[in-house]
């Protein structure tokens, strides 16, 4: 009987195995690394171990911390969670070899499915439809996609649409799979254009009872990167269902599988390929236990205690969709935003999977996700309008995100009427536009009421030759507003606007100004009236967009660079980040060099426009 567990892991994956540790009284033990010491998830285990260090592989990617703090705490069993170890087949025979229960399949079934190359052969061999695997060195057919063999959740994928960018795709894709996963090794298979992800969730006891749990579609995709899933998928009929739970069954008993699990595919029309094997909890596995009615976490731990799964497996209820909201900046190319996080707050009737509160610092060090927003309802449509308007009216002060793109998606006709594919947001322009005046007027407006002084109205001279101005930026567009100070309400400024009052709920941090109404929300930045002189760039330098670690210098002082040709690519948030040039011209400087550690705004290369200097 597991009485306490150690979470090997971080965020909110650590928040929702300790909501379940909870209801089941076991006592759970929190890790943290020292950008995390005063994180949510660690107040609210009962007992918390530090890992002294900030990146993942210091502190948990340390195998050897981890079971040290395990025992130092009085564990007597480990769940790794998602990301991180959960899938290292080493870890679990540490944890094994102290004595502790491990959450989670064999480390056997972990080592089959942890090599995509020999995953792919094993469940050929088992009858499982495989997409054929090539060669990196000798691809003849494109589109290929690069994959990581070790890898999950977008790092270390890159699509290839002709032999030229082949060399280069290959290269960036095991840098990343190395620094994501410990393993460089990558392999290609053909590209499906217009197909479908969907996945089945797998669960099985020691007694030989395997669940197929429903499937999962994870179609929308940024980057590889899953932002939306939903059960059932839209597009699976009934026939399509049974062979795809068969084809899952047949894999898990296949490695003798024990525990909570996902088989990946992809589908196009009524024809599915086996993709991978995720041998530990997914980080959409919400949305399956809101429609089928149980808590896999549970499940995780008392199959590791030795229980039988019922031979009825739950059936579904109604349709859920979840999506991932990120700290990114949609104006950057979707760079991830890290900084602090000075409201957060989801309304409505849905879950909220999130490892940050009010306050949270979210650390270049980690995965930018902020929260899991979900919604169940009876139909798919009702959980869609519910989820959008959860997002709409949330309140989320102090970074940028991808929240108006997943409302976009969410209201969006093709999304609504099921026509996805991993291909939907390139086909779909869901940029979303949004006026800020009516924000920018509102905002002006709070912050003129809060300067009010004493019974004198609002914005009062002796001579009133014209009205008062604000000015704010949005992004890098400046918005300058004339406004009435008679109007001025408050922190909650009412806008009539074309006969319709509309409130907005205006919050400021410093200059940073944040706007909220059921229109939507925005960020703005004040701009003083008598702005603080400030030292100028030189002509051409380029700057870090975000902190991080520099990993490739792709020029040297004096190369001639065109316009938009890569200086360096910067590591930050488990990703690679190209940095180009801005204009054409000669490199005069270059102040880092690979290893270096930078911060956002520190002058990395200047590019000078040299053509004038020839004779």
């Amino acid at each position: 009987m597991i009485r306490t567990l150690l979470i090997a892991n971080r965020g909110e994956i650590a928040r929702r195995v300790i909501r379940t540790c909870r209801a089941s009284g076991i006592r759970a033990v929190a890790v943290f690394s020292d950008p995390d010491a005063g994180a949510p998830h660690v107040r609210e285990a009962d007992f918390a171990v530090r890992l002294p260090g900030a990146s993942p592989a210091e502190t948990y990617l340390r195998a050897d911390l981890l079971v040290e703090a395990a025992t130092r705490a009085g564990a007597d069993a480990v769940h790794p969670g998602y990301g991180f170890l959960s899938e290292n087949a080493d870890f679990a025979r540490r944890v094994l070899a102290a004595g502790l229960t491990w959450v989670g399949p064999d480390p056997e079934s972990i080592e089959a499915m942890g090599s995509k190359v020999a995953a792919k052969k094993r469940m050929a061999a088992a009858g499982v439809p495989t997409l054929p695997e090539l060669d990196p060195q000798a691809v003849g057919e494109f589109p290929v996609l690069v994959k990581a063999s070790a890898g999950g959740g977008g790092r270390g994928m890159r699509i290839v649409r002709g032999p030229a960018g082949l060399a280069d795709a290959l290269a960036s894709a095991r840098r990343e799979a190395e620094s994501a996963f410990g393993d460089p090794t990558v392999f290609c298979e053909p590209l499906l254009e217009h197909a479908r992800h969907v996945e089945v969730q797998i669960l099985a006891d020691a007694h030989g009872t395997v669940w197929a749990l429903g499937e999962r579609e994870c179609s929308i995709q940024r980057r590889h990167q899953k932002i939306v899933e939903e059960s059932p998928s839209p597009a699976v009929n009934e026939d399509v269902r049974r062979r795809l739970f068969a084809a899952a069954t047949a894999a898990a008993e296949s490695i003798g599988y024990v525990g909570a699990g996902t088989v990946e595919f992809m589908l196009k029309g009524e024809d599915f390929h086996f993709m991978e094997v995720n041998t530990r909890l997914q980080v959409e596995h919400p949305v399956t236990e809101l429609v089928h009615g149980v808590d896999l976490v549970e499940w995780q731990l008392r199959i590791a205690e030795g229980a039988r799964l019922p031979a009825e497996v739950p059936g579904p209820r109604g349709h859920a969709i979840e999506v991932r909201l990120y700290a990114e900046d949609p104006a950057h190319d979707w760079r991830p935003a890290s900084g602090t996080l000075h409201r957060f707050h989801v309304p409505g009737d849905v879950r909220l999977d999130s490892g940050v509160e009010d306050g949270s610092v979210v650390s270049v060090h980690y995965d930018p996700m902020l929260a899991k927003v979900i919604a169940h309802a009876p139909t798919r449509e009702a959980a869609a309008r519910k989820l959008a308007t959860a997002l709409t009216d949330a309140r989320i002060h102090g970074l940028v995100t991808n929240r108006r793109l997943l409302v976009e998606v969410l209201r969006n006709e093709a999304f609504l009427a099921g026509d996805t594919h991993t291909g939907f947001l390139a086909e779909h322009d869901l940029t979303g536009t949004v006026d800020p005046q009516p924000f920018a007027l509102a905002a002006a407006l709070a912050l003129a009421a809060r300067r009010r002084t004493g019974h004198l109205p609002l914005g009062w001279r002796n001579v009133r030759s014209q009205q008062p101005k604000a000015r704010f930026l949005f992004g890098e567009e400046l918005v300058e507003v004339a406004y009435d100070p008679a109007q001025a309400t408050g922190d909650t400024a009412v806008l009539d606007l074309a006969g319709v009052r509309t409130p907005f709920h205006v919050s400021t941090y410093g200059d940073l100004v944040e706007v909220d109404s059921p229109l939507g929300s925005v960020s703005l930045t004040l701009v003083p009236r008598f702005p603080e002189p400030r030292s100028a760039l030189a002509p051409g330098a380029t700057t870090a967009p975000m902190p991080g670690t520099v990993v490739r210098v792709s020029v040297r002082p004096g190369d001639v660079v065109a316009a938009g040709a890569e200086l360096l690519v910067l590591e930050a948030m488990k990703m690679e980040h190209r940095v180009l040039a801005t204009s054409a011209g000669t490199v005069t400087e270059l102040l880092v060099e690979q290893g270096r550690q930078v911060d956002a705004g520190d002058v990395l290369a200047v590019v000078a426009d040299t053509s004038g200097d020839r004779s």
